[in-house]
């Protein structure tokens, strides 16, 4: 998993380098997880199917439609993120 950011409530962004599913598509995980005092709160994503592979916690709704607008927004930087190892920061 390679890092993409942090929020200010401590919610932790990664995503998976490429993956090939059963049917042989390139596929990536974005993973949202904050702590919490019993654990996660953790949200995880396909793309590019934008559908959510896992959910556990409390996230609210509006917390998992604006996950979901980044995963959408961003999809194609992901993809290309994950071909090259990451996100590359002078």
């Amino acid at each position: 998993m390679y890092p993409f950011c942090k929020y200010s409530d401590g919610t932790e962004v990664v995503f998976s380098g490429i993956i090939k599913n059963d049917k042989g598509e390139e596929t990536i995980q974005i993973h949202f997880e904050r702590p919490t005092e019993d654990g996660f709160d953790s949200v995880r994503f396909e793309l590019p199917s934008y559908k959510i592979l896992y959910k556990e916690g409390n996230y609210t709704e509006e917390e998992i439609a604006i996950f979901k607008t980044v995963v959408e927004r961003g999809a194609h930087n992901f993809y290309r993120w994950a071909r090259n190892g990451g996100i590359k920061i002078a």
